[in-house]
């Protein structure tokens, strides 16, 4: 499986090795996002027993051969590329992380769904279209730019670079923005954020929940404050890019999706940032 992006935001990867190896789940998130992932909605049943690279051993909402319109396009995507290989074109993230769990790996299958056949192409021709349908990421955490030659050629976290901006944003969704509108989203904001300095990020401590919140706050704030129409990143605006018109979807700070992810790991059902700093904490990762 081959990227078509150079980093990663190390802390969605953590959030969700955190949810897998210390949630609090009736069914183990991981189940449900395999299942998504692979065209069946959601877990359906899991026992203790069971292991993503058995998919045996649980069972999801939708049977194979089931699939609905509404299950396939949640499916991860890639392009078939010269000879053969697979690009993927989202799914960077679930992906990674299903390596990175102890019962996932290399290994592991999920299928996934092509968007485009492009196996007859030159290495040339086919970067040049993936460019025109804004299907590859060739910069750096810093905005600079990468040979495409140099985008990595499998998952796993060691593979990638991290992008602080890329996590940032990833917290932020459904707070100032709505998630989905296009590939890369969370990089054309980051950019934003890195190049606007629309936030001030001086304080910002990635080990402590309150000042993550704050942090993710500001921005979120920010993107919600956009003219719709205004530029964001690479001539796309805010509106294209999903800015809300209000933030956190008009509630206050202590309700909606601001208020699930500011639950610490000590109640019972903590939030995103709560699993991604638990996991960093126990393993050790500064």
């Amino acid at each position: 499986m081959r990227a078509t992006q150079p980093s990663v935001g190390y802390e969605e990867v953590y959030y969700k090795l955190g949810r897998y190896t210390l949630g609090k789940d009736a069914v183990n998130k991981k189940f449900d996002d395999w299942c998504e992932a692979n065209g069946q909605l959601e877990a359906a049943s899991a026992g203790s027993g069971a292991r993503l690279d058995d998919p045996a051993s649980f069972t999801c909402e939708l049977p194979v051969g089931s699939e609905t319109g509404e299950s396939v396009a949640a499916m991860k995507t890639v392009v078939v590329g010269p000879g053969g290989s697979l690009y993927l074109t989202d799914g960077h993230h679930t992906l990674t992380s299903f390596f990175e769990t102890p019962d996932g790996g290399p290994e592991l299958h999920v299928r996934l769904r092509v968007v485009a056949n492009y196996a007859t192409l030159t290495q040339q021709e086919f970067f040049k279209r993936m460019e025109a349908n804004r299907w590859v990421w060739p910069r750096d955490p810093e905005g600079t730019p990468v040979p495409v030659t140099d985008l990595p050629k499998s998952l796993g976290l060691s593979r990638f670079q991290d992008d602080r901006y890329r996590s940032l944003l990833y917290f932020a969704r459904d707070i100032g923005y709505t998630p989905g509108t296009r590939p890369f989203q969370e990089f054309f904001w980051g950019t934003w954020v890195r190049e606007s300095r629309a936030a001030d990020l001086a304080d910002w401590d990635p080990k402590s929940l309150p000042s993550y919140l704050d942090t993710v706050e500001k921005i979120s704030r920010a993107q919600s404050a956009l003219p719709a129409n205004s530029t964001v990143a690479d001539g796309l605006t805010a509106g294209e890019l999903g800015a809300l018109a209000e933030w956190n979807a008009g509630k206050a700070a202590d309700k909606g999706e601001f208020a699930k992810l500011s639950v610490p790991y000590a109640e019972a059902k903590p939030g995103k940032l709560a699993y991604a700093l638990r996991y960093k904490d126990a393993h050790g990762i500064g």
